[in-house]
């Protein structure tokens, strides 16, 4: 039995380290489950559904919810709002702390882009599709340090291909973002001052405005699910154990 645990202990082990050790990533403390963070107002027009807390501080007005809908808590100016603005002020220090590996020239359509950190000095357009490529690594890491505005247009899209995942893509902008008309956004955005989310656009992952308002408008944001693959490796670890001791058990006639 002993060595059982020992066992167990040691998969789970090697799980964790191969989630986290072994990938760089940014962490976002309080602000995890928040779909979206405001700082002075979120305002929403039409059927908006947010998969994750929605938040507002040091504001004090949030509307439209309903018609929208939240699949979560809504934090209106409280302790755990202002806690998650205060870790999104830091994820967005440290994205803007880390050493680019390339800079690109404003225009992000059409690109194919292996993981790095990517510098903007200035605004940052998206029309057609930009493809994230993770090249097969485990939980690839790409950064977008926007030196002043994104805009998406109507009907872009980040896709991500070949390993790479929006709960590990960080866009830290240095004032305003919007995302167009019909839009699918992937990846944890972090404006400087506000966020315009026009009519359809699609987000998996998090929509954070350090200063100023968020402004969705029928819209569908989701935030990644925390740890699912460190469970699905316990829950492996646990199955190997099991079937483990019930051989054991059987070849010395106990089963």
């Amino acid at each position: 039995m002993k060595r059982n645990v020992l066992v167990l202990a040691t998969i789970v082990a090697c799980a964790c380290i191969g989630t986290k050790a072994g990938a760089q990533t940014i962490s976002l403390g309080l602000a995890e489950s928040f779909a979206v963070l405001g700082a002075t107002t979120v305002t929403n027009t039409g059927p908006t559904v947010l998969f994750g807390d929605l938040g507002l501080w040091p504001g004090t007005s949030i509307t439209g919810f309903p018609p929208g809908t939240v699949n979560g808590t809504i934090h209106i100016t409280d302790t755990l709002a202002m806690e998650a603005q205060a870790a999104a002020l830091v994820a967005y220090n440290q994205l803007a702390g880390l050493v680019p590996t390339t800079t690109l020239s404003g225009s992000l359509g059409g690109l194919t882009l292996l993981p790095g950190v990517y510098q903007i000095t200035s605004a940052a357009q998206l029309t057609g599709t930009l493809t994230l490529n993770g090249n097969g690594m485990a939980d690839p890491l790409f950064v977008f340090q926007i030196g002043s505005s994104l805009t998406t247009g109507s009907a872009s899209s980040v896709v991500e291909t070949n390993g790479a995942n929006f709960s590990n893509v960080y866009w830290q902008v240095g004032s305003s973002a919007t995302l167009g008309t019909n839009s699918q956004f992937n990846g944890t955005l972090i404006a400087n001052t506000s966020d315009t989310l026009t009519t359809g656009a699609t987000v998996n992952g998090h929509i954070f405005a350090l200063h100023g308002a968020v402004t969705l408008d029928s819209n569908i944001i989701s935030v990644p699910e925390p740890a699912t693959v460190a469970l699905l490796f316990l829950g492996l670890a646990l199955v190997a154990v099991v079937k483990g001791s019930a051989i054991h058990r059987s070849r010395r006639g106990l089963a």
